[in-house]
């Protein structure tokens, strides 16, 4: 059996099902018990805290030059408190999840030489990324739901249960405010994908998880900064971050879904060829580590 060419003699071997080999539970529990798994998901739930926090020191949040924003409604209700939480964080905190652990997965196996003994169980390649893949995108999913309902929990313990207040006026009752949260939850997601493509495809080209972890992380950060041209005009359009806060439009008394719908077509075009590069490259690549 070659690692370096993806054979894979054992699979006409009795009994070999390529299904059974490394399935989801068992790369679950694994990632699961990393350390940088339980540090991520303790700093998120940090935040709620940090925040609560932060305006008890510096007094309720007010309006700048008479204009309100979503962040002068934090205390509002606990809807608010989980609603600003989002807020602050999707732009880059929630970038750092989905990039560690879309990133680290495959890298941390090359970076340890346990990778090539995956391989020789032996777990086909697709199969491994594939596991890998589905369980990073698992647990990003459970960091970005993780956020608001400790937030939604400790604004509600610390300014109470209400309606969801929105800046420009009105409000959204709760059971409409909680749907509408899950919206915004549902698309911070999918506007992150084109990260954890990103991470996923450095991660198969690299024996170096901080490296395919920081590159993922730095070029979102060029995708931000490249948005900030406004020069660029209609160009950027074609950049996922352009996009990245139209689920605001969903926590308004009458939803807008036409940014959201561009988004997340952006979004997911970028990501789908990222994770057909990672899975054609690490198809062919000469895994010696």
């Amino acid at each position: 059996m070659s690692t370096g060419t993806g054979t894979v003699a054992a699979e006409t071997a009795s009994g070999y099902r390529t299904r059974g080999t490394l399935p989801f539970r068992v790369e679950l529990r694994r990632q699961l018990k990393r350390r940088r798994t339980q540090v991520m998901f303790a700093i998120l739930a940090a935040l709620p805290f940090v925040l609560v926090a932060a305006f008890a020191i510096g007094g309720e949040p007010g309006g700048r030059n008479g204009t309100i924003t979503l962040m002068d409604t934090a205390t509002a209700s606990g809807a608010n408190f989980a609603a600003v939480n989002l807020f602050v964080s999707a732009g880059f905190l929630l970038v750092i999840p989905v990039a560690l652990f879309c990133g680290d997965t495959v890298a941390s196996e090359a970076s340890w030489s346990s990778l090539r003994y995956l391989l020789a169980a032996p777990v086909p390649r697709a199969r491994l990324l594939w596991s890998k893949l589905v369980v990073g995108l698992g647990l990003s999913l459970a960091a970005m739901v993780a956020l608001p309902v400790v937030a939604l929990a400790v604004g509600t313990a610390a300014y109470g249960w209400g309606p969801l207040e929105i800046p420009t006026g009105g409000s959204l009752d709760t059971a409409t405010a909680t749907q509408r949260l899950l919206i915004v939850v549902g698309y911070v997601f999918v506007s992150q994908l084109v990260t954890a493509g990103l991470a996923f495809w450095l991660s198969t080209k690299t024996d170096a998880p901080l490296g395919a972890v920081g590159g993922a992380v730095g070029l979102t950060i060029v995708g931000n900064v490249l948005d900030a041209v406004t020069a660029l005009g209609d160009w950027r359009d074609f950049l996922p971050a352009h996009w990245q806060f139209a689920w605001a439009d969903a926590v308004q008394p009458t939803p807008e879904w036409s940014g959201m719908i561009q988004g997340t077509a952006v979004s997911v075009t970028y990501a789908l060829v990222l994770f057909a590069l990672a899975f054609r490259g690490f198809a062919r690549k000469d895994v010696v580590s």
